[in-house]
């Protein structure tokens, strides 16, 4: 990961809702030879000034079976690229590259019971689908969670360690800077609109 200033935030907030509105993360693990990697949902939360992750995976698995003999795990939470032309500089001399955002997080996974796997399925379920109607906690019949609980395992990671890398540019001109957003905005894929809008409230904090 990079570790260059002017690719960093400052605001401890920025990085907590970057993660949150990111959730869907990948959970890193070894075992043996080779690491082994899942995606899951998770919610991050503080609590008592420690930054906590939780969740819930199925038991049974390669990962799971890593990361019950290897508690230390690299969490990476990440946004849709954009690839940045070099075309866009006014110095087109330049190397084309990629705009980002993504945080890495190390830390220590521990397994729950069964009452907190499903305050997990709960926590989850309810952030996403709301409590109420179809779908909800709440509308899920007690047979089937009690059936289905037995297969997956809640966890939670306490975060050691933290690092991140939000470029946007930031390195380049203003003028290159409001071309590249007028060049994302105009190819108008996904992760071209998500990467222009972080530019521009840097931009927006500049002025």
């Amino acid at each position: 990961m990079y570790d260059i200033g002017y690719f960093k935030s400052t605001e401890k907030e920025q990085i907590l809702a970057f993660m949150r509105a990111h959730s869907f993360a990948t959970v890193i693990g070894t075992e043996n030879d080779y690491p082994v990697a899942t995606h899951l949902p998770l919610l991050v939360s503080e609590q008592e000034e420690r930054l906590l992750f939780t969740g819930h995976l199925m038991r049974k698995t390669a990962h799971h079976s890593a990361f019950e003999k290897n508690k230390q795990v690299l969490v990476i939470f990440q946004s849709e690229p954009a690839y940045i032309h070099a075309s866009w500089y006014k110095n087109t001399a330049q190397a084309s590259t990629v705009n980002y955002m993504a945080v890495h997080a190390k830390g220590a996974i521990h397994f729950g019971d069964e009452a907190a796997t499903l305050d997990a399925i709960k926590n989850i379920t309810t952030t996403h689908l709301g409590n109420a109607g179809p779908g909800s906690y709440d509308q899920i019949p007690e047979d089937y969670l009690t059936e289905h609980v037995k297969a997956i395992v809640s966890f939670s990671i306490e975060v050691a360690a933290l690092q991140h890398v939000f470029k946007l540019s930031q390195n380049k001109s203003q003028q290159d800077q409001n071309n590249i957003i007028a060049e994302l905005e105009k190819r108008g894929g996904s992760g071209d609109l998500f990467i222009a809008g972080e530019m521009k409230k840097i931009i927006l904090k500049k002025a």
